[in-house]
């Protein structure tokens, strides 16, 4: 059974910065990521693309970190993460001037 995170379920925002995208279909997308502030857990709903007005409706539905799936990443973690959703046609590679997307939303409680 699918759980979505309510406002009660979830704490504090969360945030990760796009250094990378690796693969990217209509609706998936596995992206190099470095997490800004977190814990972002699977689950974790992202609303807002930093200098960007798309919408966005992404789902983290896994995050591999030195090639181990894990349930959270920490602040400061790299690692590659899939995305599901709508917006991911939008996501884009950072570069050494830009720094990368950061993408925002809310991760649901432990």
């Amino acid at each position: 059974m699918n759980e979505m995170p309510t406002p009660d379920s979830c704490h504090g925002g969360v945030e990760l910065q796009i250094e990378r995208v690796i693969v990217a279909s209509l609706e998936q997308a596995t992206v190099n990521v470095r997490c800004l502030r977190g814990p972002v857990r699977r689950g974790a709903r992202f609303n807002r693309l930093s200098g960007s007005a798309q919408a966005l409706d992404l789902t983290m539905t896994e995050a591999l970190v030195y090639g181990h799936r894990v349930a959270h990443l920490d602040t400061g973690l790299t690692a590659f993460v899939t995305l599901r959703g709508k917006g991911v046609q939008h996501l884009m590679s950072g570069t050494p001037a830009s720094g990368g997307q950061v993408i925002q939303g809310t991760s649901p409680s432990p």
